[in-house]
């Protein structure tokens, strides 16, 4: 199946990624919102605490090889972390990221974006300055970047055929879970739905191919490999009305992913939660967003714009969450 065809080439050695924090020190500085950016200030954020990442853009390995012309993401990126964590400024302004928005994605800005959108624009550019014209490569070989190696996992689509019984598996990378909450009180009762057999019929009549033709089928999704950084957006837009689920949903400060793995019975997965980014306003579109990010030292803290506040697991944990990062 796609995704599972081993690489040609490996682009960067997996040993060399660090999960722990190389060097520890306090929190770095906040960020200017300068127009409408909060959007992208929690996203850039999140992922300056993000530790395989962050010990990877402060060793400067990307950027004494780089021989991008114009944009890179990864480029920006490095000298953005360097810049807020060690900068003796309690706040500094974004602006090589603001400047280059254009490249990133559909972003202006003055004019509000959604965090989700941008992470997973930053994510797509950063992948770009990875393969740096190097997108001849295999698929399987693109996804050996060090993006994809910290972020990336694979989904396994299991369709069984109604009539026949005939499975058929299909594998698909991912580099974050958009998961449905409506109805759903917990970050485990989402997951429970994400992974719960789903009927497919009418419109989504599939094509087995032993019966020759369309038939109704089910179809379970499972994380068949675990990413190192699990990332999930809990999807706060209602498709039916377009307006913004306010639901408390409830997620742990510890995930084990594995029950919702391919293979259920393995020894438990342990993820910790690192980063949360929260959306305040009624509706999708207005209203304001800031994170919470664990830094270096150990401690918690709420970043919103400028301003960096320690703050308890209590606090973390009781929040409107939007996107939340998670390690293995």
């Amino acid at each position: 199946g796609k995704g599972m065809t081993p690489p040609e080439k490996n682009l960067f050695p997996p040993e060399k990624i660090f999960m722990d924090w190389r060097q520890k020190r306090r929190p770095g500085a906040g960020l200017y919102n300068l127009g409408s950016t909060c959007y992208l200030n929690v996203v850039l954020q999140c992922l300056t605490y993000t530790p395989p990442l962050a010990n990877y853009l402060l060793s400067r390995q990307h950027s004494r090889f780089c021989c991008q012309e114009g944009f890179c993401m990864m480029c920006i990126m490095e000298a953005h972390v360097r810049k807020v964590l060690y900068s003796s400024a309690s706040a500094i302004r974004p602006r090589a990221v603001i400047r280059d928005l254009k490249f990133i994605g559909e972003f202006k800005p003055d004019i509000p974006g959604d965090a989700y959108e941008f992470l997973r624009c930053t994510l797509s550019a950063m992948q770009t300055s990875c393969l740096n014209g190097g997108s001849d490569l295999d698929d399987s070989s693109q996804e050996t970047t060090i993006i994809h190696q910290i972020f990336g996992g694979l989904l396994r689509s299991r369709v069984t055929c109604l009539s026949c019984k005939t499975v058929s598996d299909f594998y698909k990378v991912f580099l974050d879970v958009l998961l449905k909450i409506k109805g759903a009180l917990s970050l485990t009762t989402a997951l429970d739905d994400f992974v719960a057999p789903k009927q497919m019929n009418g419109k989504k009549y599939f094509k087995c191919r032993k019966c020759k033709k369309k038939v109704a089928a089910s179809k379970i999704v499972t994380v068949h490999q675990a990413p190192r950084i699990l990332t999930v957006c809990l999807g706060r837009a209602d498709d039916q009305t377009s307006r913004k689920l306010s639901q408390v949903v409830e997620y742990p400060e510890y995930l084990d992913l594995q029950p919702y793995m391919s293979d259920p019975a393995g020894e438990p997965l342990l993820y910790s939660l690192y980063a949360v980014v929260v959306h305040t306003g009624h509706t999708c579109l207005g209203g304001h967003f800031f994170c919470y990010t664990k830094a270096s030292n150990g401690q918690w803290y709420k970043m919103n714009d400028v301003s960096v506040e320690s703050c308890d697991i209590q606090t973390v944990l009781g929040q409107q969450a939007y996107l939340l990062f998670y390690a293995r």
